[in-house]
Order: C-alpha cells, then structure tokens, then sequence
C-alpha cells in the first residue's frame, strides 16, 4: 500500500482546498450617487475578494459637493467597509470605479488595496486591475532603475508609472502606450475626469462585461444613460442594468459625454478565456462570454455522469459550488439528488486557538453531514475541484462517519496539475494533490471508494465545445495541462517558483 505524508490544515477563514477568489472591478459612468452605485456593484462580486475592498469617485464642477476626486479604502468586506452612510455621501459625483481584492502573498495592506490613483499632468487617475502581469517583476525593476518610486507593493501599480513616463499627449495614447508594454491576464477599470475607460486583455482570459442603465433609472438625462463596466453580468442586476455585451479581447471601450467608442490597438488573436470562471470562480447567475454559468455547471455535471457513472443511493453535493454540477449528475445518472451536507455561511475567521485538535474538526465549522439523507446510503459527492486534498478528506471521513456504507468522489473539473500565473492563487506545483499523484492514489488519500474527474474533452463538450484542440484549445486550461497561452516572463516554470517581490493584485 501506498503511503502518503500527513495533511495539514488551516483554520484562518479561507477554504485551503479551493482555488483562492481572483479580483472583481466594477466601473459606472454618468449616473447619480456613482458611489453608491459603486457599493452596491462591489457587493454582488464579494465572492471574487474579500480581504479588502476601495471605490474611487469623481465629481466635476456641475454637481453638488466638492469638486474632484473622491476615495475611501477599507479592509474588510463591502458591508463593513462601506456600511456608514458618511462613508458613501463622501464619495460624490456621477462616475466611479471600485475593486475587491484578494491578496495571494504577503501581508495584506492598506496601501496595496484598489482602486490606484494618481495625479498626472493631464490630471488625475484610477485604476483597478483584476488579473495578474507575468513581467511585472522584470518592469518593477526597470522602472525603479529609472527612478520611478513605487507606493505599494502590487504588480498593478506598473500601469500608473508606464502611463505617467508616457511620451504621448493623450490619456488614451498613454495608457495603449502602457498596455504594450505589459504581458498577462488583466481586466481593467479606469477613470479619469473626462471618461471611463474598460480593457481586456488581447487573449480576454479575464471577464469584463458592458451594461447600461436608462434614463429613468438615475443617469443625467441631459447627457443619455448610464453605463456600467463589471467583472460579471450579476453586477448589473444589482444596480438594474441590462446586459449590452462582453467586452471583447484586447478592446479597450472609452465612455464619455460623446458616448461609447471601442479602440483596438491590438492585431486579433485567438480568445483563451480562463474555462475556471465556468467551473468555480463566477456566480452561478452570472452570464459569461455568452453561457449562462448556472447552465454551463449543469452541463458539466451531466457529462461527469457520462464519463464515470457508479451504482450509487444518493447524490450530494459539496456546498455551494458543486451544487448545479451535482444537480446535472443526478438527472442525467437518474439517482436522487439530496442536500447530504449543509454549510454554514456565518464563518469567519476562528477564535479558538487552532490547536492540532481544532485544526482536524476546522472543516465542521464550514460543514455539517444531514445524517437523514446519508446514513445506510452509497453516496456520490459531486465537488467542483481538488487542490491540495485537505477537505475532500474531512469531507469524505465525516460522510462516512454519517453512516454511508459506500463514499464515491467526483470533480467536475480535470485535475488541477499546474499553478495559475494569471490572477487565480493556487499553490506552488508540488503541492497541488494531482500533480504528485495518481488518481487512484488520490483516492486512496481522500479516503473514498472511487474518485473521478471530468475529462478535458468532455468539460469542453459540456460547454458547446466538440472537444478539446490540443493545438489551438479555445479556453485558458493552463492548471489542467500546463499550455500557458501567455509568456511567464517572470517566473521560472519548471519549479513553479512565486514572485515574492510582489504582492500580486489578482
């Protein structure tokens, strides 16, 4: 029998065997109390950051309040950070963006959170970066040689210091000026006192999406509707906007008094959208890149049934984000589907010293077995993906410490076997579970009777896909099979070694 070095766990308020939130940014233009708006925009994408949070406004001389720009930061969740009403009536004007941030290493601070601001000599601007630059270390260092001085330590900050020794005239010319100088995956927000400014990165791994609200919704009516830039389409529902379009790769969309323009300063390229915002990362009711993701994860889930159907009683998801795939594997497989495991959603971070004891029972406090639908049954449990292996396991022991006679594992995505360089925090390689190990071997360390995964084939099957192109894949799968579409100029890729000068924005 195989043997395998213990698991460690952390009780610090984050799920370690998940996949870390990338960044949401969220921008609206031309609509009363953009602040607000702001707010309300930033809540519905908590899930993609929640160790900080920041909204910059803009308030020009024909609106009440003070002149200029307008910014508050915080720690913490959009609720908390942004809960006083002073807070939010201190963020004036008809424009703003905002950001939520998840920090992948090193302290998080306050002057490393977004949006960035700067004063200029055109005058001011903000921006807010989701996303990450593989040659940000390589420009840092070059830029510091030319005696740029840095006020944070995130890979974001690049873009002011390119956009500010810029020899064009124009904010537009200097921030094009600046994006082809930079290489990764990167959505960004920025303002400005004459625009709004949304950008996609030329391979679009990376969402940003359009929207817009009518006239009756709260825009100056003298200058057309409001218009709104967010990381997913679920944004726009909370400040009643509809949906326009996705932001295309490498499209740089300018909206201003006059309207919106797109500029493209970027010769066409085949599209590698991250297929993890399908999989894990985007609210099941958002609408990426034209699949409704709610839709997509069940197509997924009937696939998985498909490719490794297993006599089973029950079928249970691991909450909340297996849920839609575990609900396609029970249609298409024909076996019930039941809420075996119920999660708790009030867990913060634990106040009881995390002893060895405490660190074993961690997962109880997220999780808890429904011995009713479990006790006596062979159970499937549909989760969306394994990482290191730490809850799996405890999931899979306290199911069948619930009485299941039989414990069967499957993942609704391929096995993660490489790190993400382009604004998702996975570990360093060697410590990713199926890069170490069989599956079966996998199996045997989670403690389940059998373990599958969806193939890659049949994840692109699942959404509208023939199958997988191993020369051209349409999607960014580099933390299933290690074809990074992008260059990792920065990082050395046979050790999978991190930046570690760089808190990186993501």
């Amino acid at each position: 029998m195989v043997e395998f070095p213990p698991l460690t766990y952390s009780l610090d308020g984050h799920d370690d065997d998940k996949p870390h939130e990338e960044c949401g940014v969220f921008g609206i233009w031309n609509a009363h109390d953009a602040g607000a708006m702001t707010a309300l925009g930033l809540h519905a994408l908590q899930h993609r950051g929640q160790e900080a949070t920041g909204i910059v406004s803009y308030n020009d001389e024909t609106r009440p309040g003070v002149t200029g720009f307008h910014t508050h930061k915080g720690m913490g969740l959009v609720g908390d950070v942004f809960s006083d009403a002073r807070i939010i009536a201190g963020l004036p004007g008809h424009s703003a963006i905002g950001h939520n941030r998840y920090a992948t290493t090193g302290a998080t601070i306050l002057r490393n959170v977004q949006p960035l601001f700067a004063e200029f000599e055109f005058g001011g601007l903000a921006v807010a970066h989701n996303g990450n630059l593989t040659n940000a270390l390589s420009l840092r260092r070059a830029l510091v040689r030319r005696g740029c001085i840095f006020q944070s330590t995130t890979d974001s900050e690049v873009f002011i210091h390119l956009i500010a020794i810029s020899l064009y005239s124009t904010v537009n010319d200097r921030l094009i000026d600046a994006l082809k100088q930079v290489v990764g995956a990167y959505s960004l927000t920025v303002l400005t006192q004459q625009a709004l400014i949304g950008v996609r990165d030329p391979l679009g791994v990376r969402p940003l999406i359009l929207g817009r609200i009518a006239n009756e919704a709260g825009a100056d009516k003298a200058a057309g509707p409001a218009w709104v830039l967010a990381s997913e389409s679920c944004a726009l529902d909370i400040v009643g906007a509809e949906f326009v379009r996705d932001v295309e790769p490498g499209e740089i969309v300018v909206i201003d008094h006059s309207g919106v323009r797109s500029i493209k300063p970027f010769a066409p390229k085949r599209g590698h959208f991250c297929v993890f915002e399908y999989i894990y990362f985007a609210r099941p009711d958002s609408v990426l890149d034209g699949h409704a993701v709610y839709d997509a994860r069940k197509r997924i889930g009937a696939e998985l049934a498909r490719e490794s159907a297993v006599e089973a009683d029950v079928i249970v998801p691991v909450p909340d984000s297996g849920v839609p795939s575990a609900m396609g594997y029970s249609v298409e497989s024909g076996i019930p589907f039941e809420l075996g495991i119920i999660r708790n959603h009030y867990v913060g971070r634990t106040f009881i010293e995390p002893t060895d004891q405490i660190r074993n029972l961690g997962v109880k406090l997220k999780h808890s077995a429904n011995r009713a639908t479990i006790e006596g049954r062979r159970v499937i449990l549909v989760d969306d993906s394994i990482v290191r292996g730490t809850t799996s396991r405890k999931i899979v022991e306290m199911v069948r410490a619930a009485g299941a006679t039989e414990v069967h594992m499957r993942i609704s995505s391929p096995p993660t076997t490489h790190s993400c360089f382009y604004g998702i925090d996975t570990p360093e390689r060697s410590k990713l579970l199926a890069a170490q190990h069989t599956v079966e071997e996998m199996a045997h360390l989670i403690g389940a009777d059998s373990l599958a995964f969806i193939s890659l084939d049949g994840l692109y099957r699942a959404l509208g896909r023939p199958g997988r192109d191993p020369e051209q894949p349409f999607y960014c799968d580099a933390c299933f099979t290690g074809q990074y579409p992008i260059s990792l100029a920065d990082v050395d890729v046979d050790s999978q070694a991190r930046q570690t000068e760089l808190v990186t924005s993501r």
